[in-house]
């Protein structure tokens, strides 16, 4: 008998799988079409991770099966290879970026292959290769031209160590996550894509995604923030009348203002404390400040801390004196940077004010009810204005608009949509990134670089000392001529985020060879949208977001025929070890290469399936490992054992009883759990779980059904176990003297009929009690069920010399007779 043997089988499929591009897509093929993709990885130096054997099994078994039931399967993968790694690695190993990610690329590429995943290798995508970051220089002309580019001042996290901007996420303890360094805020004319025109068709789309999870939704109406309110003005007496607007949504609040608080960062704050007693403590608090992320500002456990400015703003509707205050949980970015405190009927002001002794103003109370005196706590609740006016009276939600209204017609405010999305900051500081395509010329100023003339490249002779930007230590790059005017120019020498790569990568591989385009519209449309899309739950806010952005701005411009790019969406929970997120610090990590060394690359991909549904946390267990190893094995053996079985031909019909009965039950009980679980749940470890009870059904009916029906079951096992176990299924259907591929296989379907129980068997209670069980058929009458029932012989021992009062029958589960 032939071993198991993973190692052996697993590159024999490999090879021959590469030699006939067995999983090349065919975009002539006359069937429907279904694009499955995984997240591609970032190529580091440590190779994959179990999170991405995870994500690729995942996304494997979709795709395998997809196409064994008819469809055209495009399910491609690439690498998202610029970033600030890169060029760490650079800066401390003394390499080019280009080296060390491009020997990571074809170091994962080699490990994907080894857990058999099915790509179209022939459509990889390496974002940092020239003939695709030329694309990302031609989509910012793109949004350039439509208006959606743009260059503006603005403050930003600097490391003056590293000499880069850094995002919020970057910043930990008001320190550089790279170097330590304590972070200044600085300003940079910096690019910018306005995806702020889009905030409304963003909220709007995802009402049309039933197939995304809700959290992920939940998270970007969030992050999108849309409120409806009233901008309101106060002037500022002392500085002639300079003002402060405030955005709320809470105009029926208003005459309850009893501070306002700006961000640190506003303009008009040195104009408010120049000359003022408290002005260099002041200075110091937003020094402090501005090191702290806008997360560590903003969170609900953060302290919320503020400094009087000694200057008054003047309230428009009652002209009253309202003390300005400085606060380190005010914003600029968000809102206008300023807001009004109205402590009795907000529960933050209300913890501000008591903290620093402010007034408190209710203007709001109860119907028919008084507010006690004084406020112990804010009343947030619905009630009538008091105390406001000629509005006292009115009910405050009818306020709301009667209030901005009101302060419209004074010129002293406005109804007005508030979002607390920002427009995407785009510019970085460094080499390993998409040179953006713009120079700078005295006469012409900011020049686009014609799109004939792209792609701009990153030069060579480049300076990597962790100091400064690289781009901007190379003179041959730096110093160029002007596209316009032909004079002397500079090259911007910012690059733009890594965002912008995977914002549309998924387009690319639906024609990721053509020169003079992103890509054609007609290939395009042939394959979007991704059908399911696989990926972590860290990407549900900002990948995912600027994609969608990406997709409606080229729906815009004519470039596709869709505006979501993703019709369904599945993030997977982590693998975690002993309870923890696998990670060098706490010595738990796994490597994927070790247990295909150890156990082949189809044990892995079973395991990571079969041990938890895919969007909840896995925990690693070796024992778990081991046990679908044996289990594997118990598969191999089955069918090697019955090797003589696919050898000639097998008469049908040799044996029609009960037994054969019952396996064909179990068989189609088991294509049609299957199917279901996979096709319309992604509930693998169920269709796993579904096919194990078929493997043991199979050994006990061995030698005791009909061959044909015993020889059918196994070559439905071998298809069924192809998208979780690739190799060993394509090995199998070779020991079964099959031609061609089981993955090119039809994907086997169910007989209904099969699942009807002929017979179905009935617990028998005396009042209440199962005392036995019976056998009845499934169309036996209510009265043919009871005469059964008591005619039991356990059931007449248990009845005898006691009267029945009633016989219970619940169809297809119990007879409860009951008696005295």
């Amino acid at each position: 008998m032939k071993e198991y043997s993973p190692r052996e089988i697993e590159a024999k499929w490999q090879e021959h799988w590469r030699k006939t591009n067995l999983y090349q897509t065919d975009e002539s093929a006359n069937k429907p079409k279904y694009y499955v993709l995984e997240q591609f990885p970032y190529p580091s130096g440590e190779g994959l991770h179990m999170g991405h054997t995870r994500v690729y099994s995942i996304g494997d078994v979709v795709a395998r099966f997809r196409r064994m039931n008819g469809y055209n399967v495009l399910h491609p993968m690439g690498a998202d290879a610029f970033g600030l790694p890169a060029e760490n690695a650079a800066i401390q190993r003394g390499v080019n970026p280009r080296e060390w990610t491009l020997n990571n690329m074809e170091r994962i590429r080699r490990e994907q292959s080894l857990l058999g995943a099915s790509y179209d290798w022939d459509r990889y995508v390496g974002t940092c290769l020239p003939d695709y970051y030329k694309f990302n220089q031609w989509l910012f002309l793109l949004f350039y031209e439509r208006g959606l580019a743009y260059r503006k001042k603005a403050m930003v996290n600097w490391c003056p160590s590293c000499g880069t901007v850094l995002a919020n996420e970057q910043v930990e303890d008001g320190k550089c996550w790279r170097c330590d360094s304590e972070v200044t805020k600085k300003e940079l004319e910096q690019w910018f894509f306005k995806i702020t025109d889009y905030a409304d068709r963003l909220l709007e789309g995802l009402d049309r995604l039933p197939k995304w999870p809700e959290r992920v939704k939940a998270m970007q109406r969030n992050w999108i923030g849309r409120s409806e309110g009233a901008h309101v003005t106060f002037t500022v007496p002392e500085l002639s009348d300079e003002k402060i607007t405030v955005f709320t949504t809470r105009p029926d609040t208003l005459y309850g203002v009893s501070y306002l608080v700006l961000a640190p960062e506003h303009p008009l704050v040195p104009r408010l404390i120049k000359g003022k007693e408290n002005e260099a403590k002041i200075l110091e608090f937003i020094n402090q400040t501005q090191k702290q992320s806008e997360i560590e500002r903003t969170s609900n456990d953060a302290e919320k801390v503020g400094h009087p400015t000694g200057a008054y703003a003047q309230h428009p509707l009652t002209g009253e004196a309202i003390p300005i205050w400085v606060g380190n949980y005010v914003l600029m970015d968000y809102g206008t940077g300023a807001v009004m405190g109205v402590p009795a009927h907000d529960e933050r002001d209300f913890a501000f004010a008591s903290k620093y002794q402010l007034p408190v103003k209710p203007v709001i109370r109860p119907e028919n009810e008084e507010l006690s005196e004084p406020l112990r706590e804010a009343y947030t609740g619905d009630g009538v204005l008091f105390s406001s006016g000629e509005f006292d009276g009115m009910k405050n939600r009818e306020a709301i608009h009667a209030i901005a209204k009101f302060l419209e017609e004074r010129g002293q405010g406005k109804w007005t949509v508030n979002y607390r999305l920002r427009d995407w900051l785009i510019s970085r500081q460094r080499y390993w990134g998409t040179p953006i395509p713009v120079v700078y010329c005295d006469d012409c100023h900011i020049v686009p670089v014609p799109k004939d003339q792209l792609p701009v490249l990153l030069p060579e002779d480049v300076v990597f000392d962790g100091k400064s930007n690289p781009l901007a230590t190379s003179e041959s790059f730096v110093h160029t001529t002007c596209p316009k005017c032909g004079k002397p120019a500079r090259r911007e020498t910012d690059t733009m985020d890594t965002f912008v790569d995977s914002s549309w990568y998924f387009l690319r591989y639906a024609d990721p060879h053509n020169e003079e385009i992103p890509f054609a519209k007609e290939k395009a449309d042939r394959f979007m949208p991704v059908d399911e899309y696989i990926g972590g739950i860290e990407h549900a806010v900002l990948h995912l977001l600027y994609s969608r952005f990406f997709t409606k701005v080229f729906y815009d411009a004519g470039m596709v025929s869709v505006d979501e790019p993703f019709e369904s969406l599945l993030t997977q929970g982590m693998v975690l070890k002993d309870g923890f997120k696998m990670s060098k610090s706490k010595g738990n990590v796994v490597s994927p290469l070790e247990i295909v060394e150890k156990y082949g690359a189809d044990t892995a991909r079973l395991f990571i399936l079969f041990a938890a549904p895919p969007d909840r946390d896995l925990d690693w267990s070796e024992s778990g490992v081991e046990g679908v190893h044996r289990f594997l094995n118990r598969v191999w053996r089955l069918v090697v054992q019955n090797e003589e079985l696919f050898k000639q031909p097998v008469p049908s019909g040799a044996k029609a009883d009960g037994k054969t009965k019952e396996l064909r039950r179990l068989l189609h009980q088991t294509i049609k759990k299957v199917t279901i679980e996979i096709g319309e749940r992604n509930h693998f470890n169920t269709a796993v779980s579904a096919i194990m009870e078929l493997v043991n059904g199979l050994y006990q009916h061995a030698g005791e059904t009909d061959p044909a029906l015993y020889k059918e079951a196994l070559e439905t096992l071998v298809v069924l176990l192809a998208p979780f176990v690739p190799h060993m299924s394509e090995e199998l259907w070779s020991v079964m003297g099959k031609e061609g591929s089981v993955h090119q296989t039809a994907w086997p379907s169910y007989d209904e009929s099969a699942l009807v129980l002929d017979e179905v068997e009935l617990a028998v209670q005396i009042n209440g009690k199962v005392r036995d069980k019976i056998v009845v058929p499934t169309q036996a009458s209510r009265e043919e069920i009871e005469k059964q029932a008591l005619d039991n012989e356990r059931i007449k021992h248990w009845t005898e010399g006691k009267t029945v009062r009633k016989v219970i029958v619940v169809p297809g589960k119990l007879v409860n007779i009951v008696v005295k």
